[in-house]
């Protein structure tokens, strides 16, 4: 049956349509039916839709297409000025103004041949755009392999818009696999603003946030310790939960260096170790290297482990390698194993532990004690008619090669009724510290002495809070007023001949002020017979928000404390004062501040002042200033991130030691060294957001050992959806400026 007349109505063609072809009976073709809510949609994907101003043909062998002409199966839809249908082969052959659309993805091209069942076929002089990836480009020809399946002859891709992109990768074959989710290139060459700047043998890329194995982009860069780098990192997709990078990266002035990344993790344990390794060192002759592992594992809901071991080849290795202030700055370097049994209301942990000391000439680092091994048990139990009680017990052998060095024993049990009322509260506890030390001295021919130690402490911890409607700045708030007492009593016990194996004096903050003790760790437990007062005021907003908050507090001593660590008594004359408030101004600016205020030097000895600004995203102002006079150390640090210009933001941070000689006051042990001035890090850099990538050129300095520092030069192209190429400075401005937030966040997948 034919058709020698044309139909003016598509809708009136669509329907006569599916008459004709349910009178033929022919199961090749099924057009959709005049009411299309009727079907199924299970049943629709394997329908082969045809409209069409003009038909002619046999419905059931060949129709001939004119005008206006659609084609659609399942989530492909084809459409063109003309078009011949073979229904036996559910195939299509088209011509003029071709466009298709399959799962999002879209072609268009001059001559198309495709089956609609299979989606295998042919395209030529095509372009495409592919809805995931936003990944577009043009071409000679694409053959589809299948629905999921591309090969691209002479084509182009790129994540830019328009027809005249940024930037694109060329080349004589691309496959594209969406079901895979990455594509592959053959001779691939990328051009940027018209320029060759990297080319390869071949190259894979990601069509989605999948993660695949393959040589990722080469990075480049330079430091003043090594001169120029650069690494070709190789990436090991081996499992959706485990991967593998190897790095060989060149360095001018030292050699050749092979690192390793390696990342796992499942319901029950996760990890990650790094390792590096340089052979024969060309300036120190030596072979260098370093490692870093942490695992955490559970055997059971009770049961975990736990380990976190480093070690480096030479006290230099840091400064000399790492890019990384926090990483370059370390000299301890932890070996950790320890396994934890919780139940209900007890854990048991056993733990063994030592460093590595990473020294420094100028500054000579005492070596921690070894823990080998460590035993804790922690029990509590709350509101047991009433009381609150907990016990702490610990069993530590501590080793040294040349100091003092034993096992030390200490149970710590408490108790505690708290009375709490919505406008006050009132705690007293009772806690006993009882230890004994078995120890030898190496240095006195392994002499052996015991000491032993059983001190009670009575505290009571008490407060109140008021509240009244205020008014802020115009806005109506509730403001608080909230005083507190802590009260401690300890009696004195003569402990300066116990050895100090992990003890320290702590630092006054409003944290250590309601502590029972002015020492970290059990070496020494100060005599004390002091009382605390604090007040605290707030004003917050109906949604919560705190606005302000200021407080202040001070220690005051009814007796001279004797229990010493090396460091003058407090006394009981002239207590420190400890003073703290923050200030949100807007959802934009807050300020904070804290200072520590000795009366007996009659100045500030430790304080801190910063200031954040955060209009809009991407903006960002950070100011701070501290003091901390026992240490020498007055700096002030400026850091931020703003558009500086269209697409342009400027990045940086100064942190800068200004002039001081609070180390000649009196009353202050004298320094070893003098306190640094000057530059003590920098950051600046520029960076620009096209709407396909991303530009970074950044110089760093940070210090690596007293005295020294390390200058590096970054230089990044961040290609988005493709690739980043340089040296990545990502790390150095997230650590260095608070509030950074990343232009782009299109990971370096790609792979060469």
């Amino acid at each position: 049956m034919t058709w020698p007349f044309p139909l003016r109505r598509p809708q009136r063609l669509f329907t006569t349509v599916a008459a004709v072809i349910a009178a033929a009976s022919a199961p090749s073709l099924v057009v959709a039916q005049t009411n299309p809510q009727a079907a199924k949609a299970e049943d629709r994907k394997d329908e082969t839709r045809i409209s069409s101003e003009q038909m002619t043909g046999r419905p059931d062998r060949e129709l001939v297409l004119e005008r206006d002409v659609e084609i659609i199966r399942g989530e492909t839809t084809v459409n063109s000025d003309h078009a011949t249908y073979w229904a036996a082969e559910d195939e299509v052959e088209l011509n003029g103004n071709i466009r298709m659309t399959r799962f999002g993805d879209r072609y268009t091209g001059d001559k198309m041949r495709l089956k609609m069942d299979s989606g295998v076929g042919y395209v030529t002089n095509p372009t495409y755009h592919m809805l995931e990836s936003n990944g577009q480009g043009k071409a000679e020809r694409i053959d589809f392999e299948s629905e999921d399946r591309a090969l691209i002859t002479d084509g182009t891709y790129s994540t830019c818009e328009g027809p005249n992109p940024d930037w694109y990768l060329k080349a004589s074959t691309l496959k594209l696999d969406t079901g895979r989710e990455v594509g592959n290139a053959e001779a691939p060459i990328i051009y940027f603003k018209g320029v060759p700047i990297i080319g390869a043998l071949s190259m894979s890329f990601p069509l989605s946030a999948a993660r695949k194995s393959g040589f990722l982009a080469p990075t480049q860069g330079t430091t003043s310790t090594g001169g120029f780098e650069v690494s070709v990192p190789y990436y090991f997709n081996i499992a959706p939960n485990r991967d593998l990078t190897l790095t060989p990266r060149y360095i001018a002035r030292r050699g050749m260096m092979l690192g390793a990344d390696a990342r796992y993790m499942d319901s029950t344990y996760a990890g990650e170790t790094k390792a590096e390794f340089l052979p024969n060192d060309t300036q120190t002759k030596t072979n260098r290297w370093s490692i870093a592992s942490v695992h955490a594992q559970k055997f059971s809901p009770e049961t975990t482990m736990n380990w976190n071991i480093n070690a480096a080849s030479d006290d230099n290795y840091p400064s000399d390698f790492s890019r990384n202030l926090s990483i370059s700055t370390q000299r301890l370097l932890l070996r950790d194993l320890n396994f934890t049994y919780a139940s209900t209301f007890w854990s048991a942990t056993a733990r063994a532990s030592n460093y590595q000391v990473l020294q420094d000439p100028a500054a000579p680092i005492t070596r921690p004690y070894d823990r080998l091994p460590q035993f804790t048990l922690t029990a509590a139990r709350q509101d047991v008619n009433g009381f609150d009680w907990n016990a702490n017990l610990e069993a530590t052998r501590f080793w040294h090669p040349t100091m003092v060095r034993g096992e030390r024993y200490v149970v710590n049990p408490s108790i505690s009724y708290p009375i709490v009322r919505p406008s006050y509260f009132i705690t007293p506890k009772v806690s006993l510290n009882a230890a004994t030390y078995s120890v030898q001295d190496p240095g006195n021919n392994n002499a052996s002495a015991t000491y032993n130690r059983a001190l009670p402490t009575f505290s009571l911890d008490s407060g109140l809070v008021f509240e009244r409607d205020a008014n802020f700045f115009g806005s109506a708030m509730t403001q608080t007023l909230e005083p507190r007492l802590f009260y401690v009593k300890t009696p004195y016990r003569d402990q300066s001949q116990f050895p100090i194996f992990d003890s320290a004096v702590a630092d006054l903050s409003f944290a250590q002020i309601f502590s029972e003790n002015r020492f970290i760790g059990n070496d020494r437990i100060s005599d004390s017979n002091q009382l605390t007062a604090a007040m605290v005021s707030r004003y917050i907003e109906e949604s919560g928000t705190e606005r302000l908050r200021v407080a202040l507090a001070q220690r005051v001593y009814f007796s001279e404390q004797l229990v010493t660590l090396g460091t003058p008594t407090t006394g009981k004359s002239k207590p420190d004062w400890l003073a703290s408030g923050t200030l949100q101004i807007s959802n934009a600016l807050r300020t904070e501040g804290n200072v520590q205020y000795s009366a007996n030097q009659n100045s500030v000895i430790r304080g801190n002042a910063g200031l954040s600004w955060r209009p809009e995203p991407k903006k960002v102002l950070n100011l701070t200033y501290r003091v901390d006079v026992p240490n020498a150390l007055r700096q002030i640090d400026v850091s931020g991130q703003w558009p500086i210009a269209d697409r342009w933001y400027g990045v940086g941070r100064l942190n800068y030691s200004l002039p001081n000689d609070y180390a000649n006051r009196p009353g202050f042990a004298p320094l070893t060294a003098p306190p640094a001035r000057g530059l003590s890090e920098g950051l600046m850099g520029l960076e620009y957001k096209a709407d396909c990538w991303i530009f970074r050129v950044v110089a760093q300095r940070i210090p690596t050992a007293t005295g020294r520092s390390t200058s590096t030069l970054f230089f990044q192209l961040e290609l988005s959806g493709l690739t980043r190429l340089g040296s990545d400075p990502m790390q150095a401005l997230r650590t260095s400026i608070p509030g950074y937030q990343e232009l782009g966040t299109t990971p370096n997948r790609s792979s060469y």
